[in-house]
């Protein structure tokens, strides 16, 4: 009816504002996929760091985060815009930089997409081995269906995604929560205890790497801002979702960690990752509750991870939109769908992109492990410097706009988020090589992020020279005065 209605009027369609809280939340939390990064990348954190405070690492990085959210929030009233770290950036450093800024996200969430769903095949494809072992399937053919699942629902309106997230989250909190409340009631392999939290434990092997692939199971959380068109009341339904989303992810990981931990041994935890690596989990679920709540796990890795390639697909799309609707790309991709009040064209072009870079990538014969590694800790340090120079902007945005926020909302947290977030970027940067594999691979893809945020900034400054009015208008995504 409310296409119908658009049609009569003769008005131009717009998106639907459906989104509450929990909706954005959902799609958050989904994108970050917990059960992934619980079965499969916690039992890793322990092997690279040399130590099992796994749990630490993760609180750790949801408190940098949880600073750089107080920022991140605050602005958000001064930002109508839904481009999120694009429309901060812009506000505080300028048209050029936030330009930059936004193809290196478009970027970062393309190919974090395509690494999920390369993972994603490969997941699938060893599920349906364990199953049904006369069945073997190449990794690409069941990253390909994944791939038409994932544009028929990024075509359609985001409810229809977000109902399917929602039920796919809760199934994969539901199955994590029986493995960890069986540790603790069980009390463990030999006890339970505190040690992970020890300084002396913390701080021991390489703590570095343990808060920078700690970070990687938060991508996502802050694409609350990029729902910000769609949500019902965006001014009270951001902040809230942000915070609920980053405290929840940090908590749920911890508490789950720490059981991990306790599942085996303090003192045999870490062994124990480096003999079993993505095992470690599912090895637990078939000891302490029953062969069944391994296999359920395992089917729900799959879905976990097609959770997070939908909810990435999704935010890739509203970049694409956004960029469209300041003409640096084609107008058609900022068109909304008259019947699905969906910005359903951006979401094909992305799905047309993320078609040819699977084709590219099975061609020349990747593993999709490899490409795991490559895309995602491209994408990784894409988004952490992204949160960096959006709490830098935060800075200097408030020095000449007021708020009635104090200072430790507009100088305060947005200087220690940087900081932070600072430390983080140099020690991805420090370790790329062996996160990608090589020093060639390293070099091949590290490129990739100057490169691209410089076609943002040239496309911004011949903008400015070419189309001035266009250029011009870019500013308006700001409001002088928040209503605060």
């Amino acid at each position: 009816m409310e296409a119908e209605k658009t049609e009569i009027s003769g008005k131009k369609p717009e998106v639907k504002r459906t989104l509450g809280v929990m909706s954005i939340v959902l799609m958050c939390i989904a994108a970050a996929a917990p059960l992934t990064v619980v079965a499969g990348t916690q039992p890793l954190v322990m092997t690279y760091t040399g130590n099992n405070s796994i749990p630490v690492y993760y609180l750790a990085t949801g408190l940098i985060l949880l600073v750089f959210s107080v920022g991140f929030t605050t602005m958000s009233n001064f930002v109508p815009n839904a481009g999120a770290f694009y429309s901060y950036i812009q506000a505080g450093l300028g048209r050029k930089l936030g330009m930059g800024s936004a193809t290196m996200a478009l970027l970062a969430y393309v190919l974090i997409c395509i690494a999920v769903m390369a993972y994603l095949g490969y997941a699938t494809a060893s599920a349906i081995a364990l199953f049904f072992p006369a069945v073997e399937l190449p990794w690409w053919v069941c990253s390909l269906v994944w791939w038409a699942i994932t544009a028929f629902l990024g075509y359609h309106n985001i409810d229809l995604s977000t109902k399917v997230l929602g039920v796919f989250l809760v199934l994969e909190i539901v199955a994590i929560t029986i493995l960890d409340v069986a540790i603790a009631v069980q009390g463990g392999g030999t006890g339970l205890d505190l040690s992970p939290f020890a300084p002396s434990n913390f701080l021991s092997g390489n703590p570095g790497l343990g808060l920078m692939w700690a970070f990687f199971g938060f991508i996502g959380f802050e694409a609350t801002a990029v729902f910000k068109r769609e949500a019902k009341d965006p001014e009270r339904t951001i902040p809230r979702a942000t915070y609920i989303t980053v405290a929840f992810i940090a908590l749920f990981y911890a508490i789950s960690a720490w059981c991990l931990v306790m599942g085996v041994g303090s003192d045999g935890a870490l062994a124990y990752a480096e003999e079993t690596q993505d095992a470690y989990a599912l090895n637990l679920a078939a000891q302490y509750v029953g062969q069944w709540l391994y296999d359920v796990i395992q089917c729900l890795l799959v879905t976990s991870l097609f959770a997070c390639t939908l909810s990435l697909h999704n935010v890739a799309s509203r970049y694409t939109h956004m960029l469209s609707s300041v003409k640096v790309l084609p107008e058609f991709l900022g068109r909304i769908h008259s019947k699905h009040l969906a910005p359903s064209n951006a979401s094909a072009a992305v799905s047309v992109v993320s078609l040819v870079l699977l084709v590219v990538v099975t061609v020349i014969g990747l593993d999709p492990l490899t490409v795991y590694a490559w895309f995602a800790n491209t994408a990784t340090l894409c988004i952490v410097i992204l949160q960096m120079l959006t709490s830098v902007s935060v800075l200097v945005f408030f020095r000449s706009h007021a708020c009635a926020k104090g200072r430790f909302h507009t100088v305060v947290a947005p200087a220690l988020a940087a900081l932070g977030l600072a430390s983080v970027a140099a020690i991805v940067v420090i370790n790329f090589p062996s996160l990608t594999g090589s020093m060639t691979s390293a070099l091949v893809m590290g490129i990739m992020i100057p490169v691209v945020f410089a076609v943002g900034y040239v496309i911004a400054a011949r903008m400015e020279s070419r189309s001035p009015t266009d250029y011009e208008q870019l500013a308006t995504l700001v409001k002088e005065q928040a209503a605060a």
